[in-house]
């Protein structure tokens, strides 16, 4: 009977045609990548609130997940905070499953299979990402080599290297942890079919056109070859890889219509005319931390009125390094010996758990993850400072900023609330859920940070949320299943680590 291919064997297909020396290095890394995604599936079976799961129990061995079809599934106890890959198996009955996307498939629930095929695909793409990893060769030395460290992608989501549409070439060439050089076309449109906030810098300008930064993927897959014999702009994708750094110059983010991890990367035309507003709202809120917070600037940003051909400028986060100081993604922190330190890791979270929760205090909920915030390290190692990027999907709230005399600026709708649960999921669920779990790794090691971060800091409605109640996540799986323009943001409540710590 023949078996359809998998995506593992399309990409060493692909793989023997354009780099056929990395074929046994992909091979290896295969089983490693999928107990990787399985371990992130395990955790979303283990802890978000799926509605075909009936109830869960711990046993001597491990965990039972109990389907509403009777079904049982058996794993290793799940730690929320876990990362890496610690899944081997999840046995569905008689049946033992090591792939996956063997197992979604097996599932057999509402929209699996779409979801089955994305997770083949974050298999693959991992284990790629991983086989083409060159030897270490010191410490990183500008910004986007340290963003280039992250090869595992999100810490927490199955669809970590998930990268549908993309060929083993296009991944060779854009992907930020095969470290390449990447030419940015430049389209030009009549400035005045445009929305443009901010300054739009000379070299980006031709008469009365604008030049639009372009990725060379959207340029081929979308705008259908725009800007073929151009002169491109060399940059170094970043771990979003639709942001890229032009070495002495700014960061583009560019327009990406590809669905990578949960979104298609565009860029709204409301976000291009906001960016301004935003930018200055934001280095306001951080002039209010301190000392502590830094905000990335929006330079330019600029659409042809479409979400498929913007760009917006920011400052790179260098531009707030002092003399031997280090700025480095919180997410690159785990891929470095300098997390290995209990120290460092309770000094970065009294840190980022005094700014977040300061920044809410005044009426602003950072979705600080690990790849919106990066921390500024002294020459000793020390976290110092924050900085903090990309600030379109900040939620502020208009009460508290008045209690603070911060004008309210005008700002997309979506951004705007005073509901406390939704202005604590933003904060909790991408700081402390997120860039602190990954960074730290383990609960235990979680608790630990966090004990120190809380002991220090003046009790507030905020504090005794983040001390006491279940700890908000976002539910990335139940997410992935939903239907098309499904309920948006949707979350998981996982054990406190501070519960029952006297701190």
């Amino acid at each position: 009977m023949h078996r359809p291919p998998t995506a593992e064997t399309e990409v060493a297909e692909e793989l023997a045609a354009v780099r056929p020396g990395l074929v046994a290095r992909y091979t290896a890394e295969l089983p490693g990548a999928r107990s990787a995604v399985l371990s992130r599936l395990w955790r979303a079976l283990a802890h978000e609130p799926l509605p075909w799961v009936a109830g869960r129990e711990s046993v001597r061995d491990g965990l039972v997940v109990r389907l509403r079809d009777g079904r049982r599934l058996y794993g290793p106890g799940a730690d929320p905070y876990r990362t890496g890959g610690y899944v081997t198996t999840v046995r569905c009955e008689e049946a033992e499953y090591a792939d996956p996307a063997g197992l979604m498939t097996a599932l057999a629930v509402p929209r699996g299979d779409g979801f089955a095929a994305e997770l083949g695909h974050s298999v693959a793409s991992l284990a790629l990402s991983r086989a083409a990893q060159p030897e270490p060769d010191g410490p990183p030395e500008r910004d986007w080599e340290w963003e280039q460290r992250v090869v595992d992608g999100h810490p927490f989501h199955p669809n970590c290297r998930s990268r549908p549409g993309f060929t083993v070439a296009e991944q060779l060439a854009y992907a930020p942890e095969h470290r390449p050089v990447v030419g940015l076309a430049r389209v030009p449109v009549p400035a005045s079919q445009c929305l443009v906030t901010g300054a739009w810098p000379a070299e980006l300008r031709d008469g009365d056109r604008l030049l639009v930064p372009v990725h060379p993927w959207q340029a081929a897959h979308v705008l259908k070859g725009a800007d073929e014999a151009g002169h491109r702009i060399d940059a170094h994708p970043l771990m979003s890889l639709r942001t890229l750094a032009v070495p002495g110059g700014p960061h583009v983010k560019t327009a990406l219509s590809a669905r990578l991890t949960s979104s298609v990367r565009d860029i709204s035309v409301a976000s291009i005319g906001a960016s301004a507003t935003l930018s200055a709202f934001g280095e306001a809120v951080a002039a209010r931390c301190d000392g502590l917070l830094h905000i990335t600037r929006t330079l330019g940003a600029a659409t042809a009125y479409s979400p498929d051909l913007a760009a917006v400028l920011r400052e790179s986060p260098e531009s707030y390094a002092g003399t031997g100081e280090r700025v480095v993604p919180v997410a690159a922190l785990a891929t470095a010996s300098l997390s290995r330190s209990p120290d460092l890791l309770a000094g970065f979270a009294r840190l980022a758990v005094r700014v977040g929760l300061r920044a809410l205090e005044l009426g602003v909920a950072l979705e600080a993850h690990g790849q919106n915030l990066l921390v500024v390290l002294s020459p000793a190692g020390e976290p110092v400072r924050l900085v903090y990027r990309d600030l379109a999907d900040l939620r502020v709230s208009p009460a508290r900023l008045a209690r603070h005399g911060i004008a309210v600026p005008e700002l997309p709708e979506r951004m705007v609330t005073d509901d406390v649960t939704v202005l604590r999921r933003k904060l909790f669920g991408s700081l402390v859920a997120g860039a602190l779990a990954g960074t730290a790794g383990t609960g235990a090691a979680l608790r630990d940070a966090l004990e120190a971060a809380v002991r220090e800091l003046p009790r507030t409605g905020d504090l005794d949320a983040l001390r006491e109640e279940p700890l908000p996540a976002k539910a990335l799986t139940l997410m992935r299943l939903a239907p098309p323009r499904g309920p948006g943001d949707q979350w998981a409540e996982l054990p406190n680590p501070l519960s029952g710590a006297v701190c």
